[in-house]
């Protein structure tokens, strides 16, 4: 497997499209969305594709960007959300640290050990910059499972053997990832209650809070305000460089 960054394979950069969809429809509606573009524009060295090359095809890629952060966990931005406002809203100084943004497997590549070797070419990654940390807003995978548990409660829950239960989660600790905290606004979804039906194929009665599927948390419907909105928590973790 060949992990390379956009730079360095603009070939397969422009071939990213054949990595089979992972996200809930409503995720592609997030309000972080519409700096995306900016990471293709201006940090080609910190996206990378994963790609066989015996069978000539992509099985993943990863996004990260570099971002100014003092290293105290108490500083860090809300998720991915806030670590977007810092870098494209806030103008704020030079960086120091590797966020991870997404790191996506192709559904088919999936269960084959394959999400490991992003982590660790983001880790490569600031290492060249010259970055002091990575850190990751993870989004716990089985969380959807149990949307109406505390975020706090639900990292608390290990296996037997005394590993992380969810499995996103003790990718990176096995990676030697520390848990940091709970970045409890990491990914923001408003929309009309139309708009909330056409995403998860559901309706949406009256106002309240409603369990949708792929979402870690309940979704907030306000039909007197014709509003939706998803409020993600994420996980931040801090990698070794």
């Amino acid at each position: 497997m060949l992990v390379a960054s956009y730079a360095e394979r603009p070939d397969l950069a422009e071939r990213t499209g054949e990595i089979g969809d992972v996200w809930p429809e409503f995720v592609h509606h997030a309000r972080l969305n519409r700096h995306w573009h900016r990471l293709r524009e201006d940090f080609l060295d910190f996206q990378l594709v994963v790609y066989d090359e015996e069978r000539d095809v992509l099985v993943g890629r990863g996004h990260s960007i570099p971002f100014p952060w003092d290293g105290r966990a108490e500083g860090l931005p809300d998720g991915v959300e806030g670590v977007f406002d810092v870098v494209f809203e806030d103008a704020a100084g030079p960086p120091t640290t590797l966020s991870a943004v997404a790191a996506v497997l192709d559904p088919e590549a999936q269960g084959r050990g394959l999400s490991g070797l992003i982590i660790k070419g983001m880790s490569a990654a600031a290492a060249r910059a010259g970055l002091d940390a990575l850190v990751a807003p993870v989004r716990p995978t089985l969380k959807a499972r149990y949307p109406l548990t505390p975020t706090e409660r639900y990292l608390g829950w290990r296996r037997e053997d005394g590993q992380l239960f969810d499995p996103w989660l003790r990718v990176h600790e096995r990676l030697g990832a520390k848990i940091l905290g709970v970045c409890p606004g990491s990914l923001i979804v408003e929309g009309a209650v139309a708009e909330w039906e056409a995403w998860t194929g559901m309706a949406f009665p009256g106002s309240g809070s409603y369990v949708v599927e792929g979402a870690l948390v309940p979704v907030e419907i306000d039909r007197d305000a014709d509003l939706g909105r998803y409020v993600e928590p994420n996980v931040w973790m801090r990698h070794p460089v």
